[in-house]
């Protein structure tokens, strides 16, 4: 494998995100890749700044979240407990990675949250 090769796996592994805000008081953040340790103490601080925590309604859409961790599943809990404390709604899109499905059933995230099947219109 040459250097770029490695590096665009690397970069494909990594977490990254973006966020779209359809409306003032709805923000859905999509999530690619591993989140795992490595990786969710800068998701979390990110989770934390004015145009996500703000917003009434947040989706976390792990449709194409290929890894979820510990680490991971903290980040998601922390951002839940906020959001019921200040009268907010959370909710999850399910990742397609089977592995990732498994370790929100195994832990019963599938109970806890609110669970969407499909990205909503105006996502990518």
């Amino acid at each position: 494998m040459t250097e770029a090769e490695t590096r665009a796996a690397t970069d494909r592994a990594r977490l990254q995100w973006h966020v779209d805000q359809p409306s003032p008081d709805r923000t859905t953040v999509v999530f690619t890749g591993r989140f795992d340790a490595v990786e969710a103490m800068a998701a979390r601080t990110r989770m934390a700044e004015p145009d996500i925590a703000g917003a009434r309604h947040l989706v976390l859409d792990l449709a194409d979240v290929t890894f979820l961790d510990s680490a991971g599943l903290a980040v998601l809990v922390r951002a839940r407990q906020d959001r019921l404390r200040d009268g907010r709604t959370i909710a999850l899109v399910r990742p397609a990675a089977d592995a990732a499905q498994r370790v929100l059933r195994l832990t019963q995230f599938d109970q806890i949250f609110t669970m969407l099947d499909h990205r909503s219109p105006g996502s990518t």
